[in-house]
Order: structure tokens, then sequence, then C-alpha cells
């Protein structure tokens, strides 16, 4: 999580929402590596797991992660829940709750819906105040 947060204040110092995330593989190793990019690149699919799980999918030669762990810095929305269970992650592991868009348990729960083909690990609350701290810190400061 210390890296993902690393990533977060990455994403602050750009301007971004500091979201930072960081792919392990399947034997603790870091993958890759990703903060919010959408004001860089105006690219609104940008968020900080899908950069990572990009890179980590880039450097492994395939789409699909089973055995990897994607560790996020605030619980992810729609899109990205989406994404790390299209791509096979075998755990996710997220600090702050996000009760506006949060699809892992705060407004959704897509991670773990059985009607899915697959349902990765869920660990939460891991350096949450840190995490939701410099959130608050960056939209207070906006």
């Amino acid at each position: 999580m210390r890296d993902a947060l690393a990533e977060a204040e990455r994403a602050a110092r750009a301007g971004d929402v500091p979201v930072g995330a960081v792919v392990l593989g399947p034997d603790g190793s870091l993958l890759a590596t990703g903060h919010n990019e959408r004001e860089a690149t105006g690219d609104p699919t940008a968020h900080a797991e899908v950069v990572a799980l990009r890179r980590a999918a880039r450097a492994l030669g395939e789409w699909r992660l089973p055995g990897c762990t994607l560790v996020v810095t605030l619980e992810p929305c729609v899109m990205c829940a989406g994404a790390l269970v299209q791509s096979r992650v075998g755990r996710l592991v997220f600090g702050a709750l996000d009760e506006k868009a949060g699809a892992v348990g705060s407004l959704w729960d897509l991670v773990r819906d059985r009607r899915l083909n697959h349902r990765p690990e869920v660990i939460h609350g891991v350096l949450a105040e840190e995490c939701s701290a410099l959130l608050t810190r960056f939209f207070r400061d906006r």
C-alpha cells in the first residue's frame, strides 16, 4: 500500500485526484504501478487501477492476471471493478472506502457478485486513514 500511496502523491502533484495503484505478481514482485492520469491524458478511463492493469498485462504479455494482486488507495469504481474482474486478478487490496462511487461494497459489490465468472479475494481498510487523508487534503486545498 505504501507504493500505491506514493503513486497517489504523484497524481496529486500532477493536479489529478490522488489515487494510486500497484499490481503484484503471483510471487509478490512489483509488476506495474499507476496513478490517476485523467487530467494529464484527457482520457476518462485513465484511473489508477486501469493504468496499472494495462501496464501489468503488457509486462506479462498476457491480458489475464491470475494470481496477481491489485493494491489501490481507494475503493474501485464500477469501471475499475469491472476491469479487475475481466483481467482475472486474484486479489484486490484497497485502502479508503468510496461512499460516492465505490463498487466493492460501498454502493455496489460488483467484484463479489455470484453471477460473474470470476470473483477476486477482497481485503479492505489497509492504511485506510492515510489513504483517506490524502484525498481529503487534496479536495480541501482545491
